[in-house]
């Protein structure tokens, strides 16, 4: 028999996979369903899914305290049953959107459901020694990455029977979980343990204090947020792009989303332990960034499909970018401000996701009426750049001998 401990980590990683299945398999049919429900051009569409992206985000970024308070309140099932039902109706009532404003109000509400991460984090926490709270964090991550290969291409695979059955392909997936976790996820969090329930403490207003007692971490900080910009350009217009430049349909965007997604995870698992362990954390970012970057160039000029596969094969190693980066920032502080320094990170991100899609979707649609669609791209490569220069020039490269922890603030 599996131990409790065992089940509720297995059931909340699948809960976080679905999430990025349902945020993914939407991804190859948006430009159909925008352009014939808003009777638009792919150009228009574009601007569109960058504003129902943004209002995800916003979604994400003002539920997630507010859903964490509640589970600190009542116990990591209930809300973690109750976002998953939210996010399968959600997917059902999205197969069925009549209008635009439909599709907008299913994405706000999707945002809201699926900020399940720091719930499930919870539950790893309650579950887990501290002395296994970081490998066991890993798991999540491998969670997103499986979510991102499986989503777009059961996406693309399911748009074949029409645009709206991805829709309830991920429907049927949440209710599913969602009574998985009824039946057989126990509670984690133990009645000793739980506290009221304060509107003041969910509240995003003091999430970015963090940050100002970063130490020296500024120059990273500013370049880690324009990374992050950049990086909004795949999810936000890659659908839109691919459909404008090589005219292809959701099947073509599924397997090519799946493509990104699984090269992604071969660099996590083989290469970015290894290239960090070789070279150091300050040489792999750079590696890593310059890639993202060079890819990101390549792309926008490219002028075949295949030629999109190819240059992704170099664009894997922008993954490496993440830990390494993620490590330079952990120096930069001492031991008793690494937390409050990754609560500041997270916030930071979350404003990164709201304006990425939005700049993103902005510069492929006036690229695409200036004759030139691959602006976006460009937009997103000088960004990443200049992370890559704030990192050459302004960030030392650290000592090669070991210092104690908390030592080097």
């Amino acid at each position: 028999m599996i131990a409790p401990a065992n089940r509720a980590v297995a059931l909340v990683l699948a809960g976080v996979a679905i999430d990025i299945i349902g945020f993914g398999i939407v991804m190859p049919v948006l430009p159909s369903l925008i352009t014939r429900l808003g009777h638009m051009d792919l150009a228009s569409a574009s601007r569109v899914a960058g504003w129902m992206m943004a209002s995800f985000a916003v979604a994400q970024f003002f539920a997630g305290p507010v859903l964490g308070n509640l589970g600190d309140r009542f116990g990591r099932r209930v809300v973690l049953v109750a976002s998953m039902t939210a996010f399968a109706i959600d997917c059902a009532l999205m197969a069925m959107a009549p209008t635009i404003a439909w599709l907008f109000a299913g994405r706000f509400i999707a945002g809201i459901a699926g900020a399940t991460f720091g719930p499930a984090s919870a539950v790893i926490a309650d579950t887990t020694p501290p002395e296994r709270r970081a490998a066991s964090f890993g798991l999540l991550g491998a969670a997103f990455g499986i979510g991102f290969i499986i989503g777009p291409a059961l996406g693309g695979l399911s748009a074949q029977w029409g645009e709206r059955t991805p829709f309830i392909v991920a429907a049927g997936l949440a209710a599913a979980n969602a009574l998985l976790m009824l039946f057989f996820l126990p509670e984690t969090l133990k009645p000793e343990n739980r506290r009221p329930f304060r509107l003041r403490d969910a509240h995003v207003i003091g999430a970015f204090r963090p940050l100002f007692q970063a130490g020296d971490a500024a120059p990273l900080l500013v370049g880690w947020f324009l990374w992050q910009l950049g990086g909004a350009v795949y999810p936000a217009t890659w659908a839109f792009w691919a459909a404008i430049r090589f005219g292809w349909d959701a099947t073509a965007i599924g397997w090519s989303l799946a493509w990104v997604g699984l090269l992604s995870a071969l660099v996590q698992v083989f290469v970015t332990k290894r290239m960090v362990a070789r070279l150091g954390e300050h040489r792999t970012a750079l590696i890593g960034l310059f890639s993202g970057a060079a890819t990101l160039v390549g792309v926008a000029f490219a002028t075949q499909g295949w030629q999109v596969y190819a240059l992704f094969l170099i664009g894997g190693l922008g993954q490496v970018a993440w830990p390494a980066m993620n490590g330079l920032l952990s120096r930069r502080v001492d031991a008793t401000r690494q937390g409050v320094l990754q609560g500041g990170i997270g916030s930071m991100n979350s404003v990164a996701a709201i304006l990425g899609p939005i700049l993103a979707a902005q510069s492929l649609a006036w690229g695409s009426r200036h004759a030139f669609d691959g602006a976006a791209f460009l937009v997103a490569a000088a960004l990443i750049g200049t992370t890559c220069a704030i990192i050459a020039r302004m960030v030392p490269r650290p000592q090669l001998s070991a210092e104690p922890a908390g030592d080097n603030a």
